[in-house]
């Protein structure tokens, strides 16, 4: 008797270890982190708009969509790899959902401009969302119709099957928030001034303001 009470102790103990790590397993699921993956111009810009949106974790800046295996920035920007500047937005989907993120990200950018964004020209500045299964593809195609009917215009934003992702170099990550010392056209700035310098000059902002007026989420309009 003792024995099988032993047993059947050591049988209910493991049931319960058991369940234990099931509910741990979905309250972690249940807290867990989702990627949105998209394209909207220069990374720096995109990654700097929506790491300030609430719930959103981190934003990596880097290249999908082309062929060519571990691309650096100069192989994207010169063209040819058929890569995308984008980012993943990593965010809680108890705190902002994909679809507010979507409807935040078309308002972010000129998504009637097939040949890039603001200043910056060529394929690889052009704008795009990469979607990993049919659910997300609906969303994305309803953001696409939603800001299409508001605009009045044609979208030129595909939606596109997600690819690999290769994180951008390190340098990239939070430029615009960075201290290093850098050098542009208008002598050595502060990495987050010299972002600011770079975005005033691009017209992102007043662009953005001209195609969404109120409605543009990043501009403080």
């Amino acid at each position: 008797m003792i024995m099988q009470f032993k047993e059947i102790k050591a049988v209910l103990l493991a049931g319960l270890i058991v369940v234990g790590v099931g509910v741990q397993c979905t309250k972690a699921r249940a807290a867990g982190t989702e990627i949105l993956t998209v394209a909207g111009g220069c990374f720096w810009c995109v990654e700097a708009d929506f790491e300030s949106v609430r719930g959103v974790k981190e934003v990596v800046s880097g290249y999908t969509g082309g062929t060519t295996k571990n691309p650096t920035y100069k192989d994207v920007t010169r063209g040819g790899t058929g890569h995308y500047e984008a980012v993943q937005i990593y965010y809680d989907p108890g705190q902002v959902s994909e679809e507010q993120l979507l409807h935040m990200f078309f308002r972010s950018v000129d998504p009637t401009d097939a040949g890039g964004q603001f200043c910056d020209r060529g394929a690889s500045y052009r704008t795009a969302i990469f979607v990993k299964d049919a659910a997300e593809r609906q969303a994305a195609e309803a953001a696409k119709a939603n800001a299409g009917q508001e605009l009045g215009r044609n979208i030129v934003t595909p939606i596109l099957q997600a690819s690999p992702f290769y994180k951008a170099e390190d340098y990239h990550q939070d430029y615009y928030k960075g201290s290093k010392l850098v050098f542009t056209r208008a002598g050595p700035k502060k990495q987050s001034t010299a972002y600011k310098f770079y975005r005033e000059g691009c017209n992102r902002d007043k662009r953005i303001r001209q195609l969404w007026g109120a409605d543009a989420p990043f501009t403080g309009s």
